[in-house]
């Protein structure tokens, strides 16, 4: 097959190329999938696509028209595809179900632990010769509660590691996992109750229409004062207006973000010689208890070569004529 991978880095395409060994005839992109560069795929097969890329209503009548009948996603999320659309055109969309938990799992401890130990502030006092210790005070970890929104194999991922510090578990997920259960000893409970009693709270699920905006003024009210909130799923799920007030009145006390509502238009770029236009972004990145990664918590080794392997090994199944087993409906 010949197959145009859209917004691809440095980081990404030696591992799709070990993965692919010649088999299909590959080609590269940094640009994102949108109204603007559909036309690239012309002459193409397949295209593969990442959370930046836009594949709209539009979009996808705009692939078929230049032949594209397959969509294999290099990732987990797939929210950033009309599927309803691609399946109305039988044009086959296939995802990442799964490559390396851990990855997203310990970025989010690392966001935790970064937060609350005060780990920028410090080293910035540092870097002006200031060793004086206070505003670094942070909390231990051990005892605390934490809640997990989302318990598939990141949130479980994220649960067994906190079970390490010693935390209580709560969870809420329509699934209820009676492994976690077992093992860990976790609870479920209620969206509400999980966000009244955590002293962490950490969001694993995926974005669709029942989880947009989930985490929105009527939850925050709810939340424990002073709560460590850390989002590594998608910025959706949170409304980012509600979140800033949260900050303000000190309803959430600290933020670790990997993910942000319209990172499209800044995260995976070089934007050092632009200013930033985005108000939202602004007013959050000002307080000095927020961390924001830009979407790298999946970028691991493992990761990336976990998430190439899925993907070729899809573009092999749809090549011989066969459903991709991570075929979406």
């Amino acid at each position: 097959m010949r197959v145009l991978f859209y917004s691809i880095h440095s980081y990404d395409k030696s591992p799709i190329e070990n993965a692919n060994s010649g088999k299909h005839e590959i080609q590269f992109t940094e640009l994102q999938l949108n109204e603007e560069t559909v036309s690239l795929a012309a002459g193409f097969d397949a295209v593969s696509l990442f959370t930046s890329d836009s594949a709209s209503e539009l979009v996808l009548e705009k692939l078929l028209q230049i032949g594209i009948r397959f969509i294999a996603l290099r990732s987990v999320g797939f929210d950033n595809v009309s599927l309803k659309k691609a399946n109305s055109l039988s044009i086959k969309v296939a995802n990442v179900p799964a490559y390396s938990p851990y990855s997203v799992a310990e970025h989010a401890v690392a966001l935790l632990l970064a937060v609350n130990r005060k780990l920028l502030l410090g080293q910035q006092l540092k870097q002006h010769q200031d060793y004086r210790l206070q505003h670094l005070t942070g909390f231990d970890i051990n005892g605390k509660t934490v809640g997990i929104i989302g318990t598939g194999k990141i949130g479980s991922a994220f649960a067994s590691i906190m079970k390490g510090f010693g935390c209580n578990l709560i969870a809420f997920d329509p699934i209820e996992d009676p492994i976690l259960k077992a093992k860990l000893g976790i609870r479920y409970t209620t969206l509400e109750e999980v966000c009244h009693k955590s002293d962490i709270l950490s969001l694993h699920c995926p974005l669709n229409v029942h989880t947009k905006y989930m985490i929105n003024e009527l939850i925050f009210e709810q939340m424990k004062k002073g709560v460590i909130l850390l989002n590594t799923a998608r910025g959706g799920i949170i409304n980012t207006n509600h979140l800033l007030a949260a900050l303000a009145n000190n309803t959430v006390g600290a933020l670790g973000l990997d993910v942000y509502e319209n990172e499209k238009n800044i995260f995976g770029k070089d934007l050092t010689a632009l200013p930033l236009t985005d108000d939202l972004f602004i007013k959050l990145r000002s307080y000095p208890n927020v961390l924001i990664t830009g979407h790298q918590a999946f970028l691991t080794t493992e990761a990336l070569e976990g998430i190439a392997t899925a993907t070729i090994a899809t573009i092999n199944s749809w090549a011989n004529g066969e459903k991709a087993i991570n075929e979406l409906e």
